[in-house]
């Protein structure tokens, strides 16, 4: 181990690793993002209150237990660039960083300390293929090594591959998801309270769709957890 870590600072005095925010250097107990750049991004605290803004954007639509995102995304933020950089350039440690981090607020909120297994929104698959990966896997990873509950993927399924959600009104948005989910195995997840994990929220349409159909299950639950609200 010692000659690991010796090696390890070697490697790092010549190319050193950077923040994936602002691009400085990171010190050694960082990892993937400077503790500067963390403290700065504005966090909601929504885990910590019931009838929250995200809770609310599915009140009389689907029975969701609790909901809550951990940040607020602003656009030209540092934090809208992780959130690019983890979907588009392919930086998946930055999801499972995240999804720690969170995961961590999570275990200390009497809301959601309590779920039985987590599962992510998932992504058709020619366009996971596309991509390589589905990012709200990645964070789900990131979030179950905190809580030490398991991820459960390919059980919750997208059927048909929706057109992207951008520039849609919110009943557009709804409509594009409607019956787009299913399950395929409705025993696996019977009298479980299941974390539903995605990467931003907006209008909630997306997991409102996983939801009713993860509920047809017996004797379920349903929470919601995201990285950010836009």
């Amino acid at each position: 181990m010692v000659i690991f870590t010796i090696f390890e600072d070697f490697i790092n005095l010549f190319f050193p690793l950077t923040c994936a925010s602002c691009g400085n250097n990171l010190l050694k107990h960082e990892k993937v993002i400077c503790t500067h750049c963390l403290y700065h991004i504005p966090k909601t605290n929504y885990h910590f209150e019931k009838d929250n803004p995200i809770s609310k954007l599915f009140w009389g639509r689907v029975n969701i237990e609790n909901a809550t995102a951990f940040y607020f995304f602003q656009k030209g933020s540092k934090f809208q660039k992780l959130i690019h950089y983890l979907k588009y350039k392919g930086h998946k440690e930055i999801g499972y960083e995240l999804g720690k981090i969170f995961g961590f607020e999570l275990v200390a909120s009497s809301l959601f300390n309590m779920i039985d297994l987590i599962i992510p929104v998932p992504l058709h698959p020619k366009k996971e293929k596309k991509r390589g990966f589905n990012q709200s896997e990645i964070i789900a990873k990131g979030i179950s090594e905190s809580m030490r509950k398991p991820v459960m993927v390919n059980l919750l399924y997208r059927t048909v591959e929706a057109e992207t959600q951008t520039r849609k009104s919110r009943f557009e948005r709804w409509k594009n998801v409607e019956e787009i989910f299913q399950v395929g195995n409705y025993g696996a997840i019977k009298n479980k309270h299941i974390l539903l994990v995605d990467d931003v929220v907006t209008t909630g349409s997306t997991l409102e769709s996983c939801a009713i159909e993860l509920l047809k299950a017996e004797n379920t639950k349903v929470s919601v957890a995201t990285i950010a609200v836009a």
